[in-house]
């Protein structure tokens, strides 16, 4: 399999620790540095008019954010919440600079890693027909392979979905 060049796979921009979690049987990694907290699957308030990932908000004391469905946004198959589904409470970047939180519902949190320079391959090629802009690279921890997501990719598009705090917050429970 040929992959494509990623410098900063290949010089260690991308080593460092991961939390990561499980979708169905597959694993990913987000950079530690971006995630929040960890909090435990709640009443989600609807807001019309989203696409099918977008699940709602949450008012996360005081703060209103947006909740996604990763299964839906990575075009999984959909199953009942189990006892470890979470919210994992995400930051990064949004288009205007600013920085945004966003909750992503995962199926169950693994562990937090440290991946060394040499355990990370650059995202695989699949062609010019499938667009890989959510895939950092592809880690081997003890044998399973793990992909590590770009979440700057993954929820930019959503940005402008996140509800400022000073908005309807009183509506939400939390």
């Amino acid at each position: 399999m040929t992959t494509r060049s990623n410098a900063n796979a290949n010089e260690g921009g991308l080593a460092g620790r991961y939390l990561t979690f499980g979708l169905g049987a597959d694993s990913y990694g987000v950079p530690v540095l971006n995630v929040r907290e960890i909090i435990r699957l709640c009443p989600i308030t609807p807001v019309p008019r989203m696409p099918s990932y977008v699940k709602g908000v949450i008012n996360l004391r005081g703060t209103v954010i947006a909740v996604l469905d990763l299964r839906a946004k990575f075009e999984m198959p959909t199953v009942a919440g189990g006892d470890r589904t979470c919210i994992i409470v995400l930051q990064f970047s949004s288009a205007n600079g600013d920085s945004t939180l966003m909750g992503a519902i995962v199926d169950a949190v693994e562990e937090v890693v440290h991946i060394g320079a040499g355990e990370i391959e650059p995202t695989p090629d699949f062609g010019e027909a499938l667009d890989t802009q959510y895939m950092l690279g592809v880690a081997t921890i003890r044998g399973g392979v793990k992909t590590l997501l770009n979440i700057d990719h993954i929820f930019r598009q959503e940005g402008s979905l996140v509800i400022p705090p000073q908005s309807s917050s009183a509506h939400l429970k939390s």
